[in-house]
């Protein structure tokens, strides 16, 4: 490869790095092409998935301010540079290797931090992003649901005719009070 070209390779690994808010390290060795492309698939369109060359990488890695793959850029090596979802782009690599022995998860960085193969493991295992604000969502609409659901059947008493009175605790012994007081201004004939 020209010094040129190397360079231009150094810049888009480093780019990719960048531009990254998780990447996972592999090593690929015995896949066919097949299997990469239906790897490729599986990531989604967020996660970029690609061979490099080990020194490039070590440089541009190095530029990028990543020592999450110190030590471990050795054999024929991948990258996933996940834009996306990391959880979604984890489960793929690990689902993907359980049924590829051939692929072996190395090491990754996530939001800046190392991880071992164990790790991504553990953030493969997470739910993902998109469940996981779904849950959110339900837990905060759930009393404003019960409010609707109470303010509907109080509508629907009213509409019925019943008295729409709600006599709280704190009112209960008042009215009592004012019974008798009535009963005293009352004059008997």
């Amino acid at each position: 490869m020209a010094t040129s070209q190397k360079e231009i390779s150094v810049e888009e690994i480093t780019a990719d790095f960048k531009e990254s808010s998780a990447a996972v390290l592999t090593e690929y060795r015995g896949l066919t092409v097949a299997q990469l492309k239906t790897l490729r698939r599986s990531l989604g369109a967020d996660t970029k998935y690609t061979v490099v060359k080990n020194t490039l990488t070590g440089i541009a890695a190095k530029a990028a301010g990543i020592d999450a793959f110190d030590g471990q850029l050795t054999g024929p090596t991948a990258i996933a540079f996940i834009k996306g979802d990391a959880v979604a782009a984890a489960k793929g690599l690990t689902d993907f290797a359980k049924d590829n022995d051939k692929l072996i998860i190395k090491a990754g960085f996530f939001e800046g931090q190392a991880m071992d193969a164990a790790e991504i493991a553990a953030l493969a295992a997470l739910e993902s992003r998109e469940l996981q604000l779904a849950r959110v969502a339900g837990v905060l609409q759930a009393p404003a649901s019960a409010a609707a659901r109470i303010i509907d059947a109080l509508r629907l008493k009213l509409e019925e005719g019943a008295p729409a009175a709600v006599e709280t605790p704190a009112e209960a012994p008042a009215a009592e009070e004012a019974a008798p007081a009535a009963e005293e201004a009352t004059p008997e004939a």
